[in-house]
């Protein structure tokens, strides 16, 4: 399978957008483990810019990346135990050592908890119950590693049906051409609107199943889209009316928040506008990227391999450098503007230096999701080489 570019660049953009997102969490009025002393209403809009697709796309272009794994693995068992290795190390490291941070910030600001951090660690982050309605321990925004972590078990044993090119046969048909826009967009709003009622998500595995309605099927489509040129042409074709509708999607969107900002209540028809076009905001903004990669980016630069090495890390520890340098800047009272440049920047270089540091100690590399370094074989030298 030759490597796709443009779906590189599509996910360490993806990414780059999610580390933005957690950084205007702190000042839009929406829950979070630590916030400003001023949040705006106004935030929101900005954020609901990409709210609604920015996960959907991750899975998309998980599915598809393993896809790409998968092809260069010896069989399905094989990249099983390679998924595991890649996920769960950095699952358990995270969540023992990247992630306590974050609820001792999140007890403090908004429960009063009393403990430093030592404390804390040491005597309530293990106890395997809750203090004050807060699970622990906990994987935070770790959560989407464990959502795919499932979604590539599931996604083996899908493997193991017969016929694996009939099925790719039926993808293609099924989302060839204008199906490409429609289908998914329908299946969204049947699912997201009519049967079920999107809330907000639990990222808890077992009692978030209306999350898991929009990501699991992201992620096979990736799969899928994988192995079907013809439908990435399809995207390649549509991204223009597809970015078109994405946009108009978001106006409505936004006009919804704008017109009944925070917890205003909306009246129904209102209500039910805002639904349908955020599923046709976040359907179409994804097929107009799909196509923009396809038909843009789908070409290498001499930055690509390090960004794509980085990403993991860099999602592994963005929330946590957002939540301390927030926590140590509250005292402050800054303007917001000020802070959220020094988030910015903080975060930035709390991330390259996590990665840069990390990869080159050995046993760090597979706790911060990167491949073990295998030792290149010595050369012969020149004399033994003739000989």
């Amino acid at each position: 399978m030759q490597r796709h570019y443009g779906m590189d660049w599509l996910r360490i953009g993806a990414f780059a957008l999610l580390i933005l997102y957690h950084v205007g969490m702190v000042f839009v009025p929406w829950g979070y483990h630590v916030k400003t002393a001023h949040p705006a209403d106004w935030v929101a809009v900005p954020m609901l810019l990409t709210n609604a697709w920015r996960l959907t796309l991750l899975f998309l272009v998980s599915g598809y990346a393993s896809r790409a794994l998968l092809t260069r693995s010896p069989g399905p068992g094989a990249f099983v135990r390679s998924r595991n290795a890649r996920l769960l190390l950095p699952l358990v490291f995270g969540m023992a050592v990247i992630v306590p941070p974050q609820t001792w910030v999140e007890l403090v600001t908004h429960h009063g908890y009393a403990q430093g951090y030592g404390w804390f660690f040491t005597h309530d982050y293990f106890r395997f119950g809750k203090l004050d309605g807060i699970l622990m321990p906990t994987w935070n925004h770790l959560w989407f590693v464990v959502y795919l972590w499932v979604y590539t078990l599931v996604l083996a044993l899908l493997l193991l049906l017969p016929r694996p090119a009939t099925l790719q046969a039926a993808f293609d048909s099924a989302f060839s051409g204008w199906r490409a826009l429609i289908v998914p967009l329908a299946y969204l709003l049947v699912f997201q609107v009519l049967l079920f009622r999107r809330g907000e998500e639990t990222h808890d595995l077992f009692g978030d199943g209306i999350a898991h309605l929009a990501y699991f099927p992201a992620f096979l489509f990736g799969f899928g889209l994988a192995g079907s040129q013809k439908v990435l042409a399809s995207f390649a074709k549509l991204w223009a009316p597809a970015a078109v509708a994405g946009l108009a999607g978001y106006a409505v969107v936004a006009w919804g928040e704008l017109s009944w900002p925070g917890n205003t209540l909306p009246p129904h028809w209102a209500s039910e506008a805002f639904r349908v076009a955020r599923e046709i905001q976040t359907w179409a903004t994804i097929a107009a990227l799909i196509g923009i990669a396809e038909r843009f980016l789908n070409r290498d630069h001499r930055w690509r391999p390090m960004l794509t090495e980085a990403v993991f890390p860099f999602y592994i520890i963005h929330q946590t450098v957002i939540v301390l340098v927030e926590f140590w800047l509250l005292p402050y009272g800054l303007p917001a503007p000020a802070e959220f440049a020094i988030l910015v920047a903080a975060t930035t270089a709390g991330c390259w230096a996590f990665y840069l540091v990390g990869r080159e100690i050995a046993p760090l590399r597979p706790l911060i999701g990167l491949r073990r370094r295998v030792a290149r074989p010595v050369p012969p030298p020149a004399e033994a080489a003739t000989v």
